[in-house]
């Protein structure tokens, strides 16, 4: 695969400086298997400060993050809505394999026989602990956690809407008069943190799911007092951008919805300052949870894995919200740092995917396998991120609609089989449909090899509606 690809508003990440010394491999005893600390991040795109996917966003907690070990620049999400994503992740079956592609689909009755990610640790000796949201909320699976925490609900502002677009259900946004000791979040680091501070008999496997920045958009009043509304940059968006993209393409943008509600109501810069302040507070989660882990009896001895489900658009290709499989939902945040094995600043711009998480910390772990895995180990990226990778992302929205991103293209087939292909080397905001031009078949055939086989897909028939 070509890998000339510059992705759109990369900037410099923080400074050397601000990277953590790292214990080389002797710091795992013979006898002890590395601890690991597993911070999914919910609805959180590229806007944070090392993926330059913002120019005005505050990260600098998760910027520290990244430059301690390898931050990977290109990562897509399996499915961009949270169900499938994390169902995928967690058990390491495509979204095409176990048929769960909605948000209101159980996924534990689609793949009954499926040991997840926390068990796999759990029947190798771990102790299995979670918290916040792992799993999408309502089908959270008892079995794979040993103890865990429900988070509470969030304060809310007295009058709602606060945006003003009635009816939009949690689609709102606007400070809360609260102290961050309210916020389930900080509360939800509160018990992370007390966890951290205790020693165990075996290794443990933490798992630390913050909810922010998903809708609504409510977070205390100073976290929006840093970004005020007349000094936001609105992202690039070109007002005829869906004129070439086939029928399934606009009816997921669905420019008439969401879109047209900003616009009419004068929200766009209001939105992009609460999603930029819901940002900028769970960077503070972040922060002091980093803070007690790294003041704590584990810290030389514990992988830490920091990942989003998928990615978000704010008004690119005239659509909000995620449920597309275009860039800006199918890109997500993931950062690993692995004692022994990355060195700080690493940064890798190989395509990978989520469904890699499960495979890399089993081999990091030294953990036997617990079933086959749709992805691979990315050790070899780990410790050296510049190292030879031919394997795309493959992205899956629904039954039979796919996006396959490679380091220099993404290629989208609908169900009806009708396409877009975009090149990254020369369109990063993916702009031009290059689909029709037949001087690209080789490009698209080369990518479509990556896409599940459509019969084993025809084989089912789970339904259902995308919800939150």
């Amino acid at each position: 695969m070509a890998r000339t690809l510059s992705r759109r508003r990369f900037i410099q990440a923080l400074g050397a400086g601000a990277a953590a010394t790292l214990l080389p491999m002797h710091a795992y005893s013979a006898d002890r298997k590395p601890n690991v600390l597993f911070i999914p991040v919910d609805d959180l795109n590229d806007w944070i400060g090392c993926l330059g996917g913002h120019p005005d966003t505050i990260t600098p907690n998760l910027d520290r993050l990244a430059e301690r070990g390898v931050l990977f620049t290109r990562a897509y999400c399996a499915a961009p809505l949270c169900n499938p994503s994390r169902a995928a992740l967690m058990s390491g079956i495509l979204p095409s394999q176990s048929g769960v592609y909605q948000n209101d689909q159980p996924w534990r009755p689609a793949m009954p026989d499926a040991v997840t990610l926390s068990q796999c640790f759990m029947r190798q000796g771990y102790r299995v602990m979670g918290g916040g949201k792992i799993f999408h909320g309502r089908f959270n699976d008892p079995a794979s956690w040993q103890e865990y925490y429900e988070r509470p609900a969030d304060p809310r502002p007295d009058k709602r809407p606060v945006n003003g677009i009635e009816n939009a259900g949690h689609f709102d946004w606007g400070p809360v008069d609260c102290d961050d000791e309210d916020m389930a979040d900080w509360r939800l680091v509160d018990w992370a943190i007390e966890r951290l501070n205790r020693t165990y008999d075996e290794p443990f496997f933490l798992a630390v799911g913050l909810i922010k920045p998903h809708l609504p958009w409510y977070v205390p009043r100073k976290y929006f007092d840093r970004f005020p509304e007349d000094a936001i940059t609105l992202p690039d968006v070109k007002e005829d951008d869906l004129d070439d993209i086939p029928p399934c393409g606009r009816a997921m943008a669905r420019p008439e919805g969401d879109h047209k509600s900003v616009i009419e109501t004068s929200n766009w810069r209001k939105a992009v300052a609460g999603y930029l302040a819901t940002i900028n507070f769970v960077d503070a989660c972040v922060g002091r949870l980093m803070d007690a882990f790294e003041r704590s009896p584990h810290a030389d001895n514990t992988i830490v894995v920091l990942w989003g489900d998928h990615g978000w658009h704010l008004g690119e290709k005239l659509h909000w919200r995620k449920f597309t499989l275009w860039e800006e939902a199918t890109r997500n945040p993931f950062m690993m740092v692995v004692p022994g094995v990355t060195k700080p600043g690493g940064r890798c711009d190989r395509t990978v995917s989520l469904m890699d998480v499960y495979p890399t910390l089993v081999d990091l772990c030294g953990l036997d396998a617990c079933g086959p895995q749709a992805g691979v180990t990315l050790r070899p990226l780990l410790e050296n991120p510049q190292a030879e990778w031919d394997r795309p992302a493959l992205t899956t929205y629904g039954r039979n609609n796919h996006s396959v991103r490679s380091e220099q293209w993404r290629y989208i087939r609908y169900h009806d089989g009708t396409e877009e292909l975009y090149d990254h080397a020369k369109d990063p905001m993916e702009w031009t449909n290059l689909a029709g031009r037949e001087d690209l078949a080789a490009v698209k055939k080369d990518l479509a090899q990556w896409f599940p086989s459509i019969n084993a897909e025809d084989a089912r028939s789970i339904g259902g509606g995308s919800g939150e």
